[in-house]
């Protein structure tokens, strides 16, 4: 058993991370140690739920097991709704509400999944036999696609369509944001979060001025000062467990539906921030994930808006980032 003791997956370092040479930090991408070895969760009900989403029931390392537990299993879709799901907008569903999702390491032209094996256990393809649309989702977007296995899987827009292991009951998107690749579909096949985000327009920042077109800036927080925030204007976090020397992982298993792993960005579209700031990591699960300074950097499920920071000093563990890529004051 995975005592608590070895959660944190301790990470072999690339040249800049906690070197004190801030210049070469630019270039601060790390291969975890034991890469593709299952991890425990143990700091997820201790460090990670806080009451947000967390579902200890989906505890784990992610390894599928609860596959089916509301998620269908694999069953046919049926008749395919649109529900609003507060945090991530409107979202297509299964016929018994289960949020469908698209993989962006997967292609719509030509349609082609990408998701095999453990990844095909956590994230299980939808069938294409039966599923129908209902108001509000065009049909002749829906398709199929040839799976490996010779099944056929569906398609909306041409992206392969998926089930979360996780979403264990109506109206949940635990896998929104999963690895910064996982996000619930729209009605058209595009990305829910960014349709979300598309049409808020500047309701409910909280007292944030936004740039547009940067996938990494700073934004003035009314409360907090100039935080760092991503391209769907969420503010951006550190965990206290985590490490940024030795570079290590203190947010695994159950901790992940409450805080998910910014995505990795292009330099070139960070604004406001040094380049040589701004890095990524390689995750468990061969997800990339953004550092700042080193420091692995993560959304949170509780900021359902734009301009939310709900996370700050959450558990006394997790802190919003400054634009010079420290954490802001518990105090602040």
């Amino acid at each position: 058993m995975t005592t608590v003791g070895s959660v944190a997956a301790v990470l072999l370092l690339a040249a800049g991370c906690g070197s004190g040479d801030n210049a070469a930090r630019n270039a601060n991408s790390v291969q975890p140690a034991g890469a593709g070895k299952p991890l425990g969760g143990a700091y997820g009900s201790a460090y990670g739920a806080g009451g947000y989403g967390a579902d200890p029931a989906a505890a784990g390392s992610g390894s599928g097991s609860d596959v089916g537990s509301g998620s269908g299993k694999g069953g046919s879709a049926g008749q395919l709704a649109v529900r609003d799901i507060a945090s991530v907008g409107s979202v297509v569903t299964d016929s018994a509400g289960m949020a469908l999702y698209r993989f962006d390491k997967d292609t719509p032209k030509p349609p082609k999944s990408n998701c095999e094996g453990d990844c095909a256990t956590t994230w299980p393809a939808v069938p294409a036999d039966d599923a129908s649309a209902a108001a509000g989702i065009d049909a002749a977007l829906l398709g199929s696609v040839d799976r490996a296995d010779g099944s056929k899987q569906l398609t909306l827009a041409g992206w392969p369509v998926y089930r979360y292991a996780k979403d264990t009951k109506a109206g949940e998107a635990k896998g929104e944001g999963v690895g910064g690749t996982w996000h619930a579909l729209a009605p058209d096949g595009k990305k829910a979060i960014d349709k979300k985000q598309n049409t808020g327009g500047s309701a409910g920042m909280g007292g944030m001025e936004m740039k547009s077109g940067a996938e990494l800036s700073v934004a003035d927080n009314e409360k907090l000062g100039k935080i760092l925030v991503n391209g769907q204007w969420h503010t951006l976090y550190r965990f206290d467990k985590d490490s940024a020397w030795p570079m290590k992982f203190g947010c695994l298993g159950a901790c992940l539906d409450t805080w998910k792993p910014a995505a990795a960005v292009d330099k070139s579209k960070a604004e406001g921030i040094s380049g040589k700031l701004v890095g990524s990591v390689k995750r468990p699960d061969g997800s990339e994930q953004l550092t700042i300074d080193c420091w692995p950097v993560y959304t949170f499920t509780g900021d359902t808006e734009p301009g939310q920071a709900n996370g700050h000093n959450k558990q006394g563990l997790w802190f919003a980032v400054t634009a010079e890529g420290k954490k802001v004051p518990p105090t602040a």
